[in-house]
């Protein structure tokens, strides 16, 4: 198993905009990137009653982000991500750096 570090938040933490709750719930959305770590794979996210697995924890630089990446993250196209995060991170004048690191959550419904 990989090391990992010590969560900066919690899993309920992940995915708390209402909108993007809406897109996990929907098939849209599996995968969430944020400076730190909010659960560990093999851990279970619940959103509105429904469970999923977080299969995977990586590194990942804003540089290498693809369209394919932004729609892991329900957005049609990176440039809808970038603009979306940007807008976000408004009041932080968080810049959009191509070294930055994030780290990648991903995660899959559970059958029941």
């Amino acid at each position: 198993m990989n090391e990992f570090p010590q969560k900066t938040c919690s899993i309920e933490r992940l995915v708390t905009i209402p909108e993007d709750i809406q897109k996990v719930l929907n098939g849209k959305k599996s995968a969430t990137r944020r400076n730190g770590v909010y659960a560990y794979p093999g851990e279970i996210m619940v959103l509105d009653g429904k469970e999923f697995l977080i299969d995977a924890l990586y590194r990942q630089t804003l540089g290498e982000l693809t369209d394919e990446h932004a729609q892991q993250e329900g957005y049609t196209s990176l440039e809808d991500y970038k603009q979306s995060m940007m807008s976000m991170h408004a009041h932080a004048k968080m810049p959009w750096l191509p070294q930055m690191k994030v780290w990648v959550h991903e995660y899959s419904p559970v059958d029941k």
